[in-house]
Formats: C-alpha cells, structure tokens, sequence
C-alpha cells in the first residue's frame, strides 16, 4: 500500500480531510491538479462569510462549530489571521416572501437555529440596522438577524495553513497530478494518475468539487450541477461610512433565490468593497467555465442589487472573478461512501455554502475514518435521500 488514505482534490474539504488524517496519525497522500489555493474551482477569493446560525438546517450546525474553533487553534499553531469576527447580518423583507439556498424566510430559521443551540445574537429591525450600520438603505419593512461571533474567513489562507499543517504532520502533498480514475479493488483503493503512476490505498476520500462528477460517474454526475458565480470589487468612496464595526450581510430582497447579495466591509488598508449574487439558471463545468468576467456584468450586478442598496460604494468594478458552485438538487451536501463501493468517501458537493463548515467536515470525515464512527448525524448527508431521482 501507498497509503492508508488518499485524499483527492485539496481545496475546502480535501485540505481539511487530509490535515485531520495526518493530525492523527494516519499515513494520508493529497492529490490535486493544480497547486491550492488557486482560482480554478470553488475555493478562492479572498474571503469567505461564516456564521454559527445556518438558516440551511440545524445539521450543519455541527459543522460550523466546530469549524470556529479548528480556524482559532490553526491560528495559534500558525500565526495566521485566517477567522475575522466582524458580525455577520442576514436581512430580509419582514412581510414579504424570500428564499435563499431552497429555503424560506432565512432570517426566521437563522434564529430558530440560534436559539436552539444558545448562539448569542439579535433580532434588529430598519431603524436599529440603519443606525449601527448606515452604509445598508434598508426599508423600513426590513428585519435582520445579527450574529455578533459571525465574520468572514480567509480561504486561501485557510487552504494554505491546512495543507501546511498536513505536511507537518507527515501527509504526502503530490500536485500538478490528475486523477484520472478512482476504484475500489477488494480490500483496496486503486488511484490513476494522469502522470501514468498509480497509488494503491485502505480508503480513498474523493473531495473534488466540480470535478467530482466527471470523476465518480453515475449517480453523482447526474446529482450534481455546475454554475458558474461571479465575485465583483467595487471601489469604495473616500469618505464612505461603514459604521463602527460594519459586518458581512446577506440580503435577500425579492421572492427567489437570485433576488440576493451578499458583501464584505473593506479589508483592512484596502479600498475596494466586495459584493456577489448567485445564479443557477445556466450550467457548466469545471475545465469549460467562462473564467473571464465581462465589464458589463459587474455593471449589472451593481444595477440591479447594490444601487440604492449598499451606499458608499462606486459603480467602478475594479475586480471580478469566476468561481464555480457544484450544487445538488436540494442545495445540501453530499458526505456518504459512493455506492457499492464502502472504502471511498464522497465529500462533495458543497452547493455554494460549504467553506464555512470545511474545517469541521475534514475533521468528522477524518474520525469516521479513523475510529469507524462518526461524531455527528451524517443520515442528512447521505445519497439515500435521492433514491427517488
């Protein structure tokens, strides 16, 4: 055997799996590619939002959790700023109906998972936003939840320091190599490399994102969906005021999923501002995504959800960067053994909401690797619940 594991694809969740392997022992080799962190799939940008209170279902909230405290533990292990506490604020129209991520009133089930698991927070209406926070124009019909431990991460120094600490801990990094094919022989994992050579393994963990249908085959590429996000940077305006201690916010202002933004307060020393929305009406894959941002799409996103939304920033996009979201068709997660095949793992898709429980995946996938038994319910997270498609 080459390894006991071997983790392919080394972005959010293969850097996580592959350092919580390590961490406990286990002889691991992580496979990519390319080189992480890199612009290519869904783990790039420069920043990332986390928040405790997932209006996606108390299921992951498990995740997050312990997400937070792996990124302060990698901070004092590395020195590394990877997890900044800024707030975070989710909105919406209070009479109104929204959907964000297949789900209704986000700001309602935001604060049923707060208050089911004793996540501090508070319930903020239009006056109180506008007056902690008077870059936001709300209306006056606009309510928000408001967690004050939320933020944004890193990623690419989230991915970095993972990959770092694997090393450390004896992991085999080996890049620049493609997996072509991946199968369970008998008591074994058997891992084709484009390079010609082959890795021979106990178990094998495929977190591959938007490359992992392609890879796995049925059911997988017919369950999961690429689409292509774009992130924008708008320059901020020399005296704009973000308030004290501006948050990252999410803010659906329409009925469907797509009447949404979501941003960033400016980094420190920087003067751009990040924003994005999400779509899902057109598809693509992983190596035919149109990688180039056209001007006239920042212009789009600014006119049609910052304007009159978000004050202090310019029209003036001064980036832009595609990212791909790998979806399942509920929007959750996938993290189950592939069928008829019990020593390979599936982690993915992460549907555009996973950085933020990456960490604590890595680690409960490494655990039920290690031990035999998983710390968390992973029934929400399994195939099974796609029999019908």
């Amino acid at each position: 055997m080459d390894a006991e594991v071997v983790v392919i694809g080394l972005g959010a969740v293969g850097s996580a799996v592959l350092y919580q392997l390590a961490a406990r022992g286990l002889n691991v080799v992580g496979v990519d590619r390319y080189a992480p962190p890199h612009e290519l799939g869904s783990s790039h940008g420069e920043t990332r939002i986390t928040r405790q209170a997932v209006g996606e279902g108390a299921a992951y909230v498990p995740f997050v959790t312990a997400s937070h405290r792996i990124w302060q533990e990698l901070e004092a292990a590395t020195g590394e700023t990877l997890f900044v506490r800024c707030g975070a604020l989710v909105m919406a129209p209070g009479g109104a109906p929204t959907s964000h991520h297949g789900k209704p009133d986000f700001v309602g089930r935001s604060l049923a998972t707060a208050r089911a698991f004793d996540i501090p927070h508070e319930l903020l209406d239009a006056s109180e936003i506008r007056s902690r926070f008077p870059h936001l124009r709300v209306t006056d019909d606009v309510k928000a939840y408001y967690e004050p431990g939320g933020g944004y991460v890193l990623p690419e120094r989230c991915i970095a320091a993972q990959l770092r600490m694997a090393a450390r801990h004896g992991a085999a990094i080996r890049t620049g190599d493609d997996v072509t094919a991946v199968t369970q022989v008998g008591e074994a994992v058997e891992v084709r490399l484009s390079s010609g050579a082959v890795l021979r393994a106990g178990r094998a963990v495929v977190a591959a994102g938007a490359w992992a249908g392609d890879l796995l085959g049925t059911p997988f590429d017919r369950l999961l969906t690429v689409n292509r996000q774009v992130l924008h940077w708008f320059e901020a305006e020399p005296d704009a005021d973000f308030g004290a201690r501006p948050p990252v916010f999410i803010w659906m202002h329409g009925p469907t999923d797509v009447d949404y933004l979501y941003g960033f307060p400016p980094l420190a020393g920087d003067s751009r501002v990040k924003v994005a929305t999400e779509q899902y009406a057109f598809t693509t894959t992983a190596d035919g995504v149109e990688r180039r941002v056209a001007p006239s799409e920042s212009a789009d996103m600014f006119a049609t959800h910052v304007h009159g939304r978000v004050a202090g920033i310019t029209s003036k996009a001064v980036k832009a960067a595609a990212c791909l979201y790998t979806v399942t068709p509920d929007l959750g997660f996938i993290i189950d053994q592939a069928p008829g095949q019990d020593r390979l793992t599936v982690v993915s898709a992460c549907s555009g909401h996973g950085f933020k429980h990456s960490a604590g995946i890595g680690s409960v996938v490494a655990e039920q690797i290690a031990t035999g038994s998983s710390p968390v319910d992973l029934t929400p997270f399994r195939l099974a619940r796609f029999a019908s498609r």
